[in-house]
Order: C-alpha cells, then structure tokens, then sequence
C-alpha cells in the first residue's frame, strides 16, 4: 500500500495498479514498480511498512484500530497493546454493574474455553451421528447388535471429547488455551498437538 504525505502527515491511499492526478500532474500506474524509493518520496510518496509488532491473533485477543505515522522519511502502520478475550463466563451486567437478566434469567457473556468446548461437543455429536443408524437399528430390529468396532470408536470419541474439554477448563490463561491448538513437528515428521486428535472413523 502505498499514500501520500503532505506536512508530515498521510493524507491519501492509494489504488496499486492504478493511474493518478496529483498537484495537477497525471502519473501513470507502473509508477509504484518503476520509480525507485527516493523518486516517489520526492513527491510525497511513500510505501506503507507494516509492524505487526503488537497484533495478536484475533481468534484470543481484541487487537486496537492500527494507525499509520510518518517519521524519518518512512510510513508506518502499526498497532497498539492486544487485550486478551475473557477465558471464563461472567453475568452481564449494565453500565452501572447491574445483572442484566432476561425473562428473570441471568444473561452471561461466554468465554473463550466455554465457546471451545463448545465447538469440541458439536465435533463430538458430528462425529457420533455417523454411526447412529447401528444403535437406532439395534434398538429397533431384535436380533441385531451393534458391531463392536462401533461400540468402540463410539466410546473412544466421548472419552477423547471428555479429555479434550479438560485440558480447556485446565488451560491457565489465553496463551496456554491457544497452544493448544498449535501443532508442532516431532522428531519422527510428525506434526502433533496438545489437545490431540479425534479417532479414527470406523464407518
């Protein structure tokens, strides 16, 4: 991205891959891959550096709106301090610290480890659901058993569900929550993470 300063301050964007008009001069479009950095600067054009310095992954924190500064003949956009998402449920309450309730009910703002182990039981349930049809025909029809290479994976993916919302609940602050999540190489090649895997499908 490329603006334009004008007494030490940015004063337009502008659209790589196209032609412009400043200070009643048309300027081409290949201007921003042709001319080099001190030939745009002479005319107040600068290339925008990002500083991701600050800015944190979005999924567990609120990061601020990024501002863009000129200084010592450089643009930079940058962002300020990352606050962390909230990691437990708490009652929502009004401006003045009040329960906010609903219908008499107490409404509660959800928190990162709830909304995961959420998302884990909704995995779970998608996962049991492609195998239901041998407990409804067990159910239904006398003389038929549920295979037990079924009744196998079923548990295994309740226990690994289980297991999964435990180390959520465990998980110390935001970061370690995150870390979960991230997969890093073994000696053998492999890639793993610390919440683990689901089992293998048997269908």
């Amino acid at each position: 991205m490329y603006v334009l300063v004008e007494n030490n301050a940015v004063t337009k964007t502008f659209n790589y891959g196209k032609g412009f008009v400043l200070n009643d001069t048309q300027y081409p479009a290949d201007i921003f891959t042709k001319w080099s950095k001190e030939e745009l600067g002479a005319i107040g054009i600068y290339e925008v550096i990002v500083d991701k310095t600050n800015y944190k992954d979005s999924e567990y924190y609120i990061n601020t709106d990024s501002t863009t500064a000129f200084a010592n003949n450089q643009v930079t956009e940058s962002w300020g301090t990352a606050t962390a998402k909230r990691l437990e449920d708490e009652n929502a309450v009004d401006e003045d610290g009040n329960n906010v309730l609903k219908d008499g009910v107490q409404l509660i703002n959800y928190g990162l480890k709830t909304e995961k182990k959420r998302l884990v039981k909704q995995q779970a349930s998608g996962l049991l659901a492609k195998t239901d049809w041998y407990v409804v025909k067990a159910a239904e029809v006398a003389d038929y058993n549920v295979p037990a290479d079924i009744t196998t994976y079923r548990a295994a993916v309740r226990t690994r569900s289980n297991e999964m919302e435990t180390a959520i609940d465990g998980a110390a602050d935001v970061d370690a929550l995150k870390t979960l999540y991230e997969y890093t190489e073994q000696a053998d090649g492999s890639f793993t993470r610390p919440l683990g895997e689901w089992p293998e499908e048997v269908i």
